[in-house]
C-alpha cells in the first residue's frame, strides 16, 4: 500500500526525535560510547525514516531545542546546573565537590557533558512539545530516558533527568472536562502513567513523585525492575506494593532469568493498573538491559513478536492503549542489540512490525552485527527463577493497589 501524498496524508504522526548534534553528543556518554550512532545509523539502513515505509504511522524527524537553564531548573537545583553546565567549573572543581554533585564512579566528567545535558533533556522536552499537536500520538527519543539522575547529583549513567523533565510538562497539561452538574466545562488534569521496562529500579522518577503522588491521582509511576540486596539502585520503593504503599508509585520486582513467560503474567498487573488509573499520556522508558546477551546478565528476556516479549509489551501499549505515548531510550550495554531493539520498537510504534528475521543492511557498523547479522535479539538458556508462588504473591499484592487506585479516581 503506498503512502498518501503530503497534501492527503492524514496518517497519524510518530515524531522521531534526533540530530547529527545530539547523536554525537550522546555518542560521548561513557557508558554508551558510540551507542546513539549505532541506533540512529542502523535505523535509517533500515529504511524506518521514509514516509513511505508503513501505511499506519507516518514518521516526521525532530531535531530537539536545546533546554534552557530555565527549564532545567524546574526539577534540577540551581547549584547543579551552576555547576554541570559550565565546563571551566567541573575542569576546576575540587574532587569533593565533584562528588557531591554525583560526578565520580559511575559518572564521571566527560568532554561535551554540559551540552550532553542541554540537549537530552531538550530532547524529552521536544518530544513533549510534539506530542501537543493533534496528529502527533507517538513521540520516540531513544537518546532519553535517564531514569537514575537526581534532584542536585548525577546517578547510575545518568546526568539529566529528562524523565522527570518531561512528566513534569505533562503533568501542567490540562484538558476540557463535563462538569457533574449542567454548568459550564471545567478543566480537568491530564493523566500521565510512567512505565519503566529497565532492568534497573526507575529511582530517581519514583523519588521526584513519590511524596507529590499521595495527595494527587494525576500521575503514576510503575517500574518493572530487577530487585536483590545491593542491586543497584537500592531504594525501599523498589519493592513490590503492600498495604501501605502508595497506589501512584509502584514496583514490580523480578528475579533473575526473568522471561517473555513472566513479563506475560506481570504484564496482566500493568493492565490491571492502565484499566483504573486510565492514563491520558503514558511515557514508556524503553531500556534494553534486560534483553538476552546484555552485559548485565540478569533477565533473559527477549526482543519479540511472542506473547510477553519486549516488542509485545511495547506493541501493547503503543497499539492497544489510548492516549499519547512518548518513548524513551534508558539503559542497554551492547551497543548493537540495543541498536536493533530500538529499531524493532520503532517500526513497531510506526505500525509495521519489521520481520526478526531482517537481515542488518549493509551500513559502516554491519561488522559489529555479527554472527548472526539478523534483527533480532533471542532469548538465550538461562532459567527463570520467578516461581509460579512468587508471582502469585506479585499479583496478590496488587489486587489491593487496583482497588485503592479506582476507589482515589472516582473521588
Amino acid at each position: 500500500m503506498s503512502a498518501p501524498s503530503a497534501e492527503s496524508d492524514t496518517r497519524p504522526i510518530a515524531a522521531y526525535v534526533a540530530s547529527l548534534e545530539l547523536m554525537k553528543i550522546s555518542s560521548l556518554l561513557p557508558s554508551n560510547e558510540n551507542r546513539s550512532t549505532m541506533v540512529h545509523t542502523l535505523a535509517r539502513a533500515l529504511g524506518l525514516f521514509s514516509k513511505d515505509f508503513s501505511p499506519t504511522r507516518t514518521i516526521a524527524l525532530v531535531p530537539p531545542q536545546s533546554a534552557g537553564f530555565t527549564e532545567l531548573n524546574t526539577y534540577h537545583t540551581k547549584e547543579y546546573l551552576d555547576f554541570i553546565l559550565d565546563p571551566q567549573t567541573v575542569a576546576n572543581g575540587s574532587d569533593a565537590t565533584k562528588a557531591e554533585f554525583g560526578l565520580r564512579d559511575d559518572c564521571p566528567p566527560f568532554e561535551g557533558m554540559s551540552d550532553y545535558v542541554r540537549l537530552v533533556g531538550g530532547a524529552s522536552l521536544t518530544a513533549v512539545k510534539m506530542l501537543r499537536q493533534p496528529r502527533c500520538d507517538v513521540a520516540i527519543c531513544w537518546d532519553g530516558g535517564r531514569h537514575h539522575a537526581q534532584k542536585a547529583q548525577a546517578a547510575g549513567f545518568c546526568y539529566v533527568a529528562d524523565c522527570t523533565l518531561a512528566l513534569m510538562a505533562l503533568r501542567r497539561l490540562t484538558q476540557p472536562s463535563p462538569s457533574p452538574t449542567a454548568g459550564p466545562t471545567v478543566a480537568r488534569k491530564m493523566r500521565t502513567m510512567y512505565l519503566d521496562l529497565d532492568l534497573h529500579f526507575s529511582d530517581g522518577v519514583s523519588h521526584a513523585f513519590h511524596q507529590t503522588s499521595t495527595g494527587s491521582p494525576h500521575l503514576l509511576t510503575f517500574s518493572i525492575h530487577h530487585a536483590a540486596p545491593g542491586f543497584f539502585p537500592v531504594s525501599p520503593l523498589a519493592a513490590q506494593p503492600t498495604a501501605n504503599t502508595d497506589p501512584f508509585t509502584l514496583s514490580l520486582p523480578l528475579c533473575p532469568g526473568a522471561s517473555n513467560r513472566t513479563f506475560a503474567r506481570a504484564w496482566q498487573c500493568v493492565e490491571r493498573v492502565r484499566e483504573a488509573f486510565d492514563p491520558d499520556y503514558v511515557v514508556l522508558q524503553c531500556g534494553v538491559d534486560g534483553l538476552a546477551g546484555d552485559p548485565c546478565a540478569i533477565f533473559n528476556w527477549s526482543l519479540g513478536p511472542n506473547e510477553g516479549s519486549l516488542g509485545w509489551c511495547v506493541g501493547k501499549v503503543v497499539n492497544e492503549w489510548r492516549g499519547k505515548k512518548l518513548l524513551l531510550g534508558g539503559g542497554g550495554y551492547d551497543s548493537p542489540n540495543a541498536a536493533r531493539a530500538w529499531a524493532y520498537l520503532t517500526s513497531v510504534a510506526l505500525g509495521e512490525p519489521l520481520s526478526l528475521d531482517t537481515p542488518i543492511p549493509d551500513h559502516p557498523y554491519f561488522p559489529l552485527y555479527a554472527p548472526s547479522f539478523l534483527l533480532d535479539v533471542p532469548a538465550g538458556n538461562m532459567q527463570d527463577q520467578n516461581s509460579d508462588d512468587y508471582l502469585r504473591a506479585v499479583e496478590e499484592a496488587f489486587d489491593s493497589v487496583v482497588a485503592t487506585i479506582g476507589e482515589r479516581i472516582a473521588k
